[in-house]
């Protein structure tokens, strides 16, 4: 949260850390980083950091959605 002159508000994440994208996912830090590797979740490195927007995570559950429903 970000206050200043006595108004609060919540501040929307502009991309997550994998660490993050586990507890959205409620997977552990080491299947996301899978995923990541092998190209089911998108992601993008800054830095030294690995970054993944939350329109990738929403992708991500779609097509797992998707791939549910067609088997």
């Amino acid at each position: 949260m970000v206050g200043g002159g006595g108004v609060t508000r919540h501040l929307t994440p502009r991309w997550y850390s994998p660490a993050e994208v586990a507890v959205l996912l409620g997977f552990g830090l080491s299947k996301v980083k899978m995923k990541i590797a092998t190209g089911e979740l998108r992601s993008i490195k800054d830095g030294k950091y690995r970054r993944v927007l939350p329109e990738w995570v929403d992708e991500y559950v779609r097509e797992q959605v998707q791939r549910q429903e067609a088997a």
